[in-house]
């Protein structure tokens, strides 16, 4: 018996210590955010790298989401706070039809860019644990925050943090 259990324990201090160099899931703060190109409902080709020199504010999202519905109206208020900066809003679609998305933006007056991640492919990159998750990308392409949940977009402490990296 205690063979079998030495055996159990020097499979398991095997198996954690193969673990150690396996990469942490998602993305880390202060590394690079990876590239991706998507296709917003409008037709047009949008490409992560494309956009350095400017902020990224990417935000993930699902029509059949409540808290995302939520946060909505507040990210359109930042939008067109901020489109005259070195800003750039791209609201993904994850893991969702186009249609709906299409019909809620309508709905609601939303104008800024929503890309279609119907496949998780992008998702899946960033490592989402949920819906909404919000990743803040500087003008180097450096993830330098992220948000899980629903924020308050438009509220000064937001606006401030995102004019920090603006007038880097």
């Amino acid at each position: 018996m205690s063979k079998i259990l030495c055996a159990i324990f020097v499979f398991c201090i095997s198996l954690s210590v193969m673990g150690c160099n396996q990469k942490p899931v998602g993305l880390v703060v202060g590394e690079p955010a990876p590239d991706f190109s998507l296709v917003d409902l409008k037709g047009q080709t949008w490409t992560l790298s494309d956009l350095k020199g400017q902020v990224v504010f990417i935000n993930f999202w699902a029509t059949w989401c409540p808290p995302c519905l939520q946060e909505m109206p507040s990210m359109q208020r930042l939008f067109t706070t901020l489109q005259k900066e070195n800003f750039k809003m791209l609201a993904i679609l994850n893991n969702d039809q186009m249609a709906p998305a299409q019909f809620i933006a309508g709905q609601k007056g939303l104008t800024m860019p929503i890309l279609d991640d119907s496949e998780n492919i992008v998702g899946s990159q960033y490592g989402l644990t949920g819906l909404p998750e919000t990743f803040i990308v500087d003008k180097e392409g450096i993830l330098r925050v992220k948000f899980i949940g629903p924020e308050l977009w438009d509220s000064p402490e937001h606006i401030q943090m995102l004019m920090k990296y603006i007038n880097q």
